[in-house]
C-alpha cells in the first residue's frame, strides 16, 4: 500500500513507478561517494540512471525530488547569506547526515577548509568554533610593483586587516554541537591549492583542508581567522612536535609573499619551544626590516631577536 500522498506536482501514477523504482535510486545514491548535492547534481544523477531505475522520460524532476524528500533519507539544507538577507538562499541535498564542514566546502566551488578550522581539524586546539573558514583563491594577481620599503610595512601595519564580510549560516535539521553554524568565505591569495590534502571525515570520505605546515603558514599571516595571536601561539605549541620546518619554509617560499612573514613564524617557533635549530632556519631567511606579529597592536613591545612589534605581554 502506498503512504506517500502526491501533491499537485505529483500524479499517482508518477508515485506508483518511483515506489517500484526505489530499490534502485537507494543502491544508487548510497554508492555514491559524496552524500551532498545542488539541485544540478540530483537533476543529473535521474537524467544519468533512468533507464536502470525504469523511470519514463515524463516523470517530473520535482516530482522525484519531492519522492526523494519523502520517501528516501534525503533532506533539503537552505544555506543564507547573514551579510546580504536578500541575496538567493543556497539550497542543497543531503543524503542522510552531512557535517558542517561538507556544507561549507558546498557554498562555493574549488574551495578548502582553512586557518582556524583547520587548526582545528588538525588537533591543535579543542576549541570548536561555530564558525567554519572556507578558503576560495582570488584569481591570479599580478606582483607588487616596486621593492618592499619599511615605510610601507608600517603603513600597512598601522590598520586594521581586512576581513571577509562574505558569511553564511545554516540550522541542521537535527542539531546535535550546535543550532548554527557560519562559514566565513576567505578570498585568499591565488596558490593553486598549495598545500592543500584530503583527509578523512570519519564516515568514509574526505575534507580538503590545508596542511599542518601550510596551516601554521596562514595563521600567522591572518591572525584574525584562527582567534587571535594567543591561540596562534597555542597552535604552535600543539605542532612542535609534528611540523615539519623544511616543508614551511617550502611552501613560505613558494607562496612568495611580499611580506617577512618568516620573522613572526620564527618568533612564534621559539616562543612555542620549537628546537633552535628549527627556528634558527627561519632567521637565516634573512631580517632586512621590522615587522609585525599583527596589523593595529596599540600596546606592543619590540622584539630585537626578531626586530618584531609584538603585542605587549605575549
Amino acid at each position: 500500500m502506498l503512504v506517500y500522498i502526491p501533491t499537485s506536482v505529483s500524479t499517482v501514477e508518477t508515485v506508483s513507478r518511483l515506489f517500484a523504482a526505489k530499490p534502485g535510486i537507494l543502491a544508487t545514491f548510497e554508492s555514491l561517494p559524496r552524500k551532498l548535492f545542488k539541485t544540478s547534481d540530483v537533476q543529473q544523477i535521474l537524467a544519468e540512471n533512468r533507464g536502470p531505475w525504469g523511470v519514463s522520460g515524463d516523470t517530473s524532476f520535482n516530482g522525484f525530488l519531492e519522492f526523494l524528500l519523502h520517501q528516501t533519507p534525503c533532506a533539503r539544507l537552505d544555506i543564507r547569506q547573514v551579510t546580504n538577507p536578500r541575496a538567493p538562499v543556497l539550497t542543497r541535498y543531503a543524503w542522510g547526515r552531512v557535517s558542517q564542514y561538507h556544507v561549507g566546502l558546498s557554498i562555493k566551488p574549488n574551495a578548502y577548509l582553512s586557518h582556524g578550522t583547520a587548526v582545528h581539524l588538525h588537533g591543535l586546539s579543542n576549541q570548536l568554533s561555530s564558525t567554519i573558514y572556507v578558503n576560495q583563491e582570488q584569481t591570479p594577481k599580478p606582483p607588487p610593483r616596486g621593492p618592499l620599503q619599511q615605510a610601507g610595512i608600517d603603513r600597512a601595519f598601522s590598520g586594521k586587516q581586512r576581513q571577509s564580510r562574505l558569511e553564511f549560516e545554516w540550522v541542521p535539521p537535527d542539531p546535535v554541537e550546535r543550532d548554527l553554524w557560519r562559514f566565513l568565505i576567505i578570498n585568499g591569495k591565488h596558490t593553486n591549492r598549495l598545500g592543500v590534502e584530503p583527509i578523512p571525515d570519519g564516515t568514509g570520505g574526505t575534507l580538503d583542508v590545508t596542511s599542518l605546515e601550510r596551516t601554521l603558514i596562514d595563521i600567522v599571516v591572518r591572525p584574525y581567522y584562527s582567534g587571535g595571536v594567543y591561540q596562534v601561539l597555542e597552535a604552535y605549541r600543539g605542532a612542535k612536535r609534528r611540523a615539519s620546518v623544511d616543508t614551511i619554509i617550502r611552501l613560505l617560499k613558494e607562496l612568495d609573499y611580499i611580506y617577512p612573514f618568516h620573522q613572526a613564524i620564527g618568533f612564534y617557533m621559539a616562543k612555542a619551544g620549537f628546537e633552535k635549530s628549527q627556528y634558527d632556519q627561519l632567521r637565516d631567511l634573512g631580517m632586512e626590516f621590522d615587522f609585525y606579529l599583527a596589523h593595529h597592536v596599540r600596546e606592543r613591545e619590540y622584539d630585537s631577536e626578531w626586530r618584531l612589534h609584538v603585542p605587549k605581554g605575549l
